[in-house]
C-alpha cells in the first residue's frame, strides 16, 4: 500500500473512533463489526469482478446460503421432527441427486435421438413423482411439530463458528452448480442468470419451512462470544468493570462486541492475505490476462472456462463465509430481509468505489459506504432540522423537507457514485 492509502484506511478509522465519541461506543462497534463482515463480501465479489471480470449479480443468494449454514451446524437437532420424517426427507434427497445423475449419464450414454429424449422424459418426470411422493408426506409431519417453536428439522449441535467456513462450502457448492451451466453466458446474461438463481435460493429459505423455519425465522442461534446476562451475573466481570468506572450492562455489551470485532478482524487479514498471495501468483497474473483479453488467452493455451468456474466458486464461497458471519453477529436467520438492494447493490458498490482489482481498494469501500450507509440518514435527518429550524411548526414544506430525510441514504449511494466514477473512475484505491 502507497502512503494515500494508508491515510485513506486512517481516515476511516478516525469516522469510527468519532462516531463513539459523539455518539456511543456500541454505535461505533456496530458499525466495525458490519464493516468487517461488509469488506469480505466486497472482497469476494472483487474476486469474481476484479480479478476475472464476471458480472456476478447474485451476491444475496451466497450470502443467504451462509446464512442457512449457522441453523444447519449450530441449532440442536429437533428430535421429534427427526423422528417424524427426518429419515424420508434425506431419502427423498437422495432420489433427487439420484434422479437427475440418472438423468446426466443417460444423456451422455446414448445416442442423440427421440429413444434418448423420451429415455431422459421418463427418467425426469418419474423421478420427480416418486421424490414428492416421499418428499411431501415428511415434509407435512415435520412442519406439524411445534410449529411456534421449531417445525424444522434444526441443527447439528456444533459450536457455531464452524458455521463460518460450512457457510463457505455451501456457497461454493451452489456456484458451481450454476456456473457449470451459467458462465458460458454473455456478461449480461450472466448477470440476469445469477439474479434469478439469488431469489430462487431466498424462495426456498422462505417457503421450506422444515430446513430453515421460513419466514418464521430460526432465533435464539449460539455464539462464539459469552452472552451480556452471563456476564453481568459474573462477580468478576462486574468487579472488572467498576473498577473502569463502567455499569455491568454497557461492560457486557461492549465485550461481546469487542469479542466479534476480534473474530471478524482474524477472518478478514487471513482471507486478506490468501487473496494478496493469489492475486501476485502465476494464477493470479493469468486469471488477469484471461480478463483482459479472451481470445488471446485462449490462444495461449488456457482453459478459461475452467479458470471462470474456478474464480467464481472462490468468490463466492468468500461471501458465504460473509453470510455466515453476519447471521452470527445477529444472532438469527430472517431469510425475508435479504434484499437485492442491501446484499448486491450496496456491496457493488462498495467495490467501485474502493477500486476493483485491488483488495484493499475493497476493504476500504467496505468500510467507506457501510459506515455511509448508517450514518446518513440521521446526519440527513440534522441537517434538515437544521434548514427548517424557523419554519413554522405544521407548514407543509417543513414535514416533506422532514420526512425526505429517509431518502437520503439512496440519494447519498448515487452521489458518492457518480463523484467517484466521474474524479477517480478506477476507485478510491485503484489496481496497480
Amino acid at each position: 500500500m502507497t502512503r494515500r492509502d494508508s491515510l485513506l484506511f486512517i481516515f476511516v478509522g478516525f469516522l469510527i473512533l468519532g462516531t463513539g465519541f459523539a455518539q456511543s461506543w456500541n454505535a461505533a462497534l456496530l458499525i466495525l463489526n458490519m464493516g468487517l463482515i461488509s469488506a469480505i463480501m466486497a472482497l469476494g465479489v472483487n474476486i469474481q469482478w476484479g480479478y476475472a471480470g464476471l458480472f456476478n449479480v447474485g451476491v444475496m443468494g451466497f450470502v443467504a446460503l451462509g446464512g442457512l449454514a449457522t441453523v444447519i451446524v449450530s441449532m440442536p437437532p429437533t428430535a421429534e421432527a427427526w423422528a417424524v420424517g427426518g429419515a424420508r426427507v434425506l431419502f427423498a434427497l437422495v432420489l433427487g441427486v439420484a434422479t437427475i445423475g440418472l438423468a446426466i449419464f443417460t444423456h451422455r450414454k446414448m445416442a442423440a435421438g427421440s429413444r434418448r429424449n423420451i429415455a431422459m422424459l421418463l427418467l425426469i418426470v418419474g423421478g420427480f413423482f416418486l421424490f414428492r411422493w416421499v418428499f411431501d408426506p415428511a415434509v407435512t409431519g415435520i412442519e406439524k411439530v411445534n410449529p411456534a417453536a421449531t417445525g424444522y428439522l434444526g441443527g447439528l449441535g456444533l459450536p457455531i463458528i464452524l458455521a463460518w467456513p460450512v457457510g463457505g462450502l455451501l456457497a461454493a457448492g451452489a456456484a458451481w452448480i450454476i456456473g457449470k451451466t451459467a458462465l458460458g453466458l454473455r456478461s449480461d446474461y450472466l448477470a440476469i442468470a445469477t439474479l434469478g438463481i439469488a431469489e430462487i435460493i431466498i424462495f426456498i429459505l422462505k417457503n421450506e419451512d422444515w430446513l430453515s423455519r421460513g419466514v418464521k425465522n430460526v432465533v435464539g442461534l449460539p455464539r462464539p462470544v459469552p452472552f451480556e446476562i452471563d456476564l453481568q451475573n459474573d462477580p468478576g466481570f462486574v468487579e472488572r468493570a467498576a473498577s473502569l468506572g463502567l455499569d455491568p450492562t454497557t461492560a457486557s455489551t461492549l465485550y461481546v462486541k469487542l469479542g466479534y470485532s476480534l473474530l471478524f478482524t482474524i477472518v478478514l487479514l487471513i482471507l486478506l492475505w490468501l487473496s494478496q498471495k493469489a492475486w501476485n501468483s502465476p494464477w493470479g497474473r493469468m486469471m488477469r490476462a484471461i480478463r483482459d483479453n479472451e481470445v488471446a488467452a485462449e490462444a495461449m493455451g488456457k482453459d478459461v472456462t475452467a479458470r471462470h468456474l474456478q474464480v467464481f466458486v472462490l468468490g463466492s464461497a468468500v461471501c458465504g463465509i460473509a453470510g455466515a458471519m453476519m447471521t452470527t453477529l445477529d444472532g438469527q436467520l430472517t431469510p425475508g430481509t435479504y434484499q437485492p438492494l442491501r446484499y448486491t447493490f450496496l456491496v457493488w458498490v462498495m467495490v467501485i468505489v474502493g477500486g476493483s482489482g485491488n483488495n484493499f481498494g475493497a476493504v476500504l469501500g467496505g468500510f467507506v459506504i457501510w459506515f455511509l450507509w448508517v450514518q446518513v440518514e440521521p446526519m440527513g435527518l440534522f441537517l434538515m432540522q437544521v434548514i427548517t429550524a424557523g419554519m413554522a411548526d405544521g407548514s407543509a414544506l417543513k414535514s416533506h423537507l422532514l420526512d425526505s430525510a429517509a431518502h437520503m441514504r439512496l440519494l447519498t449511494m448515487g452521489l458518492v457514485l457518480l463523484l467517484v466514477l466521474r474524479f477517480s473512475p478506477r476507485g478510491l484505491i485503484p489496481e496497480r
